[in-house]
């Protein structure tokens, strides 16, 4: 007797929701973990299983990725994690298509799926957003086996400090499902951060901005006194603040993006040493200052988004400038992405947060975009209405009256 193949097990979970299949594919796989290292099989492109919830007793949830020729590519989640794909809801899994500078055109996915995590007395949905490049693109030829995905979700509640009520949010940047977050031992692998949050709006202007965000695993100061997060939940639903014998220094929150209505002036080279002066360069234009980095998985996702809308109205008078978001050394491989996907030109210093165009929009998260009138200077949109399908509605409606 041999054992079976991930083939025959997978045609057997997939057909006919063989349980005992779903679990020799698990114990098998079960080092596959964030950003998905997927293992390729024939008959299914791509089959994986990532692991989300509870430290001491995560779920195993299966993705499958089906691209059959000639056909629409499909996205199958476990979401329930009870070996069977027949039951759960039908995960989102959209096409949108680019051409690189030499006409070809690459159709890339993107989508995702809510899960059920159950944390024993807690149950939650936690919702998990999903990419896929084109598997023939070759400037994506070492990702042509991967899915990425990244957490959609957060736990959101109040808060009362020094007679105030804030509004807070925990978020899980890793997307692992607890909200404990990374213990020291773990964090020293990550840059020293537990990768969880809680995040104050503190001016009110309905966004969590970076300085308003503070490391769960770290005491942090407010107002003068030391706090510390005690009680809090791996499920995120109950957490307490406590004061700490520590003292930190205090943080002041920086005036928010959506807070600057000018555009702030600059001058810069970009990546092939050309000069920018902005915005007083850009007379008679509409320009989308679009803060990114190829390393950040939503700005990538909004890429066929801000391509679509630049090859529609660049003609009528749109301009985009990339400000890099890249850390140092990084100039072949944004060379090599930008030429293929960005036909715009890039500012790139290669100071990671510290990049001194982001400092002076107080960006430190991404995907930002600004757009700015040229003449004005008046910034004109930012946020929600310049990500996604709005950002089209938005230019189309600021070009209109710019006529």
């Amino acid at each position: 007797m041999h054992d079976a193949s991930d083939s025959d097990l997978l045609r057997e979970f997939c057909l006919n929701g063989s349980e005992s299949a779903f679990e020799k594919l698990v114990a098998r796989h079960i080092s596959i973990v964030y950003s998905a290292a997927h293992r390729q099989v024939r008959d299914v492109e791509l089959f994986g299983v990532l692991s989300i919830g509870p430290k001491e007793s995560p779920l195993k949830i299966g993705l499958v990725v089906d691209e059959p020729e000639g056909k629409p590519a499909r996205l199958f989640v476990d979401a329930n994690a009870n070996g069977d794909l027949r039951d759960d809801p039908a995960a989102a899994w959209t096409s949108s298509s680019i051409k690189d500078e030499d006409g070809k055109e690459w159709t890339h996915y993107n989508g995702g799926a809510d899960v059920l995590i159950n944390y024993g007395k807690d149950k939650a949905s936690l919702h998990l957003a999903m990419y896929r490049f084109d598997k023939r693109d070759p400037a994506r030829a070492a990702l042509k086996d991967a899915l990425f995905y990244y957490s959609d979700y957060a736990r959101e509640g109040e808060v009362t400090l020094g007679g105030q009520n804030f509004r807070v949010l925990l978020a899980d940047h890793l997307a692992t499902g607890d909200f404990h977050g990374k213990d020291d031992n773990q964090a020293a692998r990550f840059g020293g951060r537990s990768w969880v949050d809680l995040c104050f709006d503190f001016n009110g202007d309905g966004h969590f901005d970076p300085d308003e965000r503070f490391d769960v695993r770290k005491p942090f100061n407010i107002g003068g006194t030391t706090y510390e997060i005690a009680g809090l939940a791996a499920s995120g639903a109950t957490l307490k603040l406590e004061k700490s014998a520590k003292t930190v220094a205090e943080r002041k929150a920086r005036p928010a993006p959506e807070a600057i209505k000018k555009a702030i002036s600059f001058k810069a080279k970009t990546t092939e040493g050309e000069d920018v002066d902005f915005p007083a360069g850009y007379k008679g234009k509409l320009v989308v200052l679009d803060f990114w980095a190829t390393w950040c998985g939503p700005c990538v996702a909004e890429l066929p988004h801000l391509t679509a809308a630049y090859e529609k109205f660049h003609p009528k008078g749109l301009e985009v400038l990339g400000i890099s978001l890249d850390q140092a050394d990084a100039e072949k491989e944004l060379a090599a992405f930008t030429k293929k996907k960005m036909p715009w030109p890039q500012v790139y210093d290669g100071k990671f947060w510290q990049a001194e165009v982001a400092k002076l929009y107080h960006v430190d998260s991404i995907p930002r975009a600004f757009l700015v009138d040229g003449d004005s200077g008046d910034i004109l949109a930012t946020g929600e209405s310049l990500r996604g399908l709005e950002s089209e509605k938005t230019l189309e409606k600021t070009l209109g009256k710019k006529k």
